[in-house]
């Protein structure tokens, strides 16, 4: 029996226009008063999803969001972590040195805040985020001696696909290296995916994946979507999300294809 539903935002639970329908909203709610645990899983920061949470009602003392992709565990109300990892510095010198070589921006997060690299050509990423997170530009050699969530490439689609195809085998040995958005390449610690935070979280309230249905679109859900008892693709995923699904919507993310799989799926719950 499902326990714990964990939603993607862009392109799944959101609409294009990154707002979420009624529809989902109701239904979502339905089942987090039921007590199923509703867990949005993104690689923004908390702060930047706040109002999504208060929408959902996802604001008691138990409940819990996955942010950068899996690299940080959080309480919803108080922000403290249940769980945390990342990369330092050293561990970006490789990615800075292929960013220099061949004129692509980097953007280095922690867990507060976005470090643009001044070292590197400019980046998209402020604008792409809209988040009310702090920017500290600085050159590669002045950042921080600390932990790290990940490092972003934000530019123009074409040159990142570009960039995917020059990416050496010992950067994406080095790097779990994934596709957020046609605009966005994310560089996360090796292991580290989505599915990382779910485990730790699952294991608190002392479940396991057969207990977790997951919604996605795009690779940086597939971790989440293989793992989990019912992975559930969006009808507009990308094909190889599609693949490694359990289901497939009926509808699309513009078309609330969460809600409409969450009616069939509890219809008892939720008549």
């Amino acid at each position: 029996m499902t326990k714990m539903i964990a939603l993607d935002l862009d392109e799944t639970l959101l609409n294009t226009d990154k707002t979420i329908s009624e529809t989902n909203v109701a239904t979502l709610r339905q089942l987090h008063a039921a007590g199923i645990k509703v867990v949005l899983c993104t690689g923004r920061p908390i702060n930047a999803i706040w109002g999504y949470l208060e929408q959902l009602g996802l604001t008691t003392a138990d409940d819990f969001t996955i942010t950068f992709n899996g690299a940080l565990v959080i309480q919803n109300n108080t922000k403290e972590p249940l769980a945390q990892s990342g990369l330092s510095r050293h561990d970006f010198e490789p990615l800075f040195d292929f960013a220099k070589a061949q004129g692509y921006p980097l953007d280095v997060l922690d867990f507060e805040q976005v470090y643009p690299v001044t070292d590197l050509v400019p980046s998209i990423y402020h604008d792409m985020l809209r988040a009310p997170m702090d920017f500290t530009p600085k050159a590669f050699g002045n950042l921080p001696d600390h932990l790290f969530s990940k490092a972003v490439m934000a530019t123009k689609a074409s040159i990142l696909d570009q960039a995917v195809m020059a990416l050496t085998p010992d950067l994406k040995d080095r790097y779990h290296v994934v596709r957020s958005q046609p605009q966005i390449l994310e560089f996360l610690a090796a292991d580290m995916d989505k599915s990382v935070g779910l485990a730790q979280l699952l294991t608190h309230f002392g479940w396991d994946f057969e207990d977790l249905m997951a919604f996605g679109d795009a690779e940086n859900d597939l971790g989440m979507i293989k793992a989990a008892g019912d992975g559930v693709a969006m009808l507009n995923a990308q094909p190889g999300v599609k693949a490694v699904a359990t289901h497939i919507t009926t509808e699309d993310n513009n078309h609330a294809g969460v809600a409409g799989y969450l009616q069939q799926a509890f219809s008892e719950l939720l008549s």
